[in-house]
């Protein structure tokens, strides 16, 4: 009975959510923006899904289908907007994982949330970080979801690997972070989450 118990893999990043964050947005590289005070806001939850594999921590994405009217072709959460039947932004994280690609809530330990982070489509998106328990199939929405996907978390957090960027966006230059793995072009409001996350792990 003498054998020690390994640490939890997900120590560090239970600590970081511990540490007090600031919200975020997708204007935080574009300072000069001014946002209208009276601006409504849709809430929503999206997934951050940790599973251990034997060659480490890694975060399960998705590539979105390219028929979608939003964010077509975009490297993604799964999430989606709060509904009048979810309790909380949570649970709407946690339905919206289930529909998209598959992951039973029952299968999820919830480690815990992040500040909110403002779309420039009008969203306050609460990233909830969770721990996939048991090994499970992804199973894609068809329409919604084009591939599933894994990326190592220390390739993610690891804030040299993330670049800024720039792009004209209704007649303004707007700068967000990516950060690149493999054939993978993460950018835009995942990649700021993931650059909080970094940050808060770093801190």
């Amino acid at each position: 009975m003498g054998m020690t118990r390994d640490p939890d893999p997900l120590a560090h990043v239970i600590r970081a959510l511990g540490r007090e964050g600031r919200p975020s947005s997708d204007f935080d590289l574009n300072p000069d923006v001014v946002l209208p005070e009276d601006r409504r806001l849709r809430a929503a939850g999206v997934l951050v899904p940790l599973i251990e594999r034997s060659f480490g921590m890694q975060v399960i994405l998705t590539k979105r289908s390219s028929a979608l009217k939003h964010h077509p072709g975009q490297i993604a959460f799964p999430g989606g907007k709060q509904d009048e039947g979810d309790a909380d932004v949570i649970a709407a994280a946690l339905r919206e994982a289930e529909e998209e690609i598959g992951l039973d809530r029952a299968n999820v330990e919830v480690l815990g949330t992040m500040p909110a982070h403002e779309t420039v489509t009008g969203f306050i998106v609460t990233p909830v970080l969770a721990r996939v328990c048991a090994p499970f199939q992804p199973r894609p929405e068809p329409g919604e979801v084009a591939e599933v996907f894994e990326a190592p978390l220390a390739h993610v957090t690891d804030p040299a690997r993330f670049i800024i960027q720039s792009r004209r966006w209704r007649g303004q230059r707007r700068h967000y972070f990516t950060v690149p793995y493999g054939p993978y072009y993460i950018w835009g409001a995942t990649a700021r989450i993931l650059r909080s996350l970094a940050d808060r792990m770093e801190g």
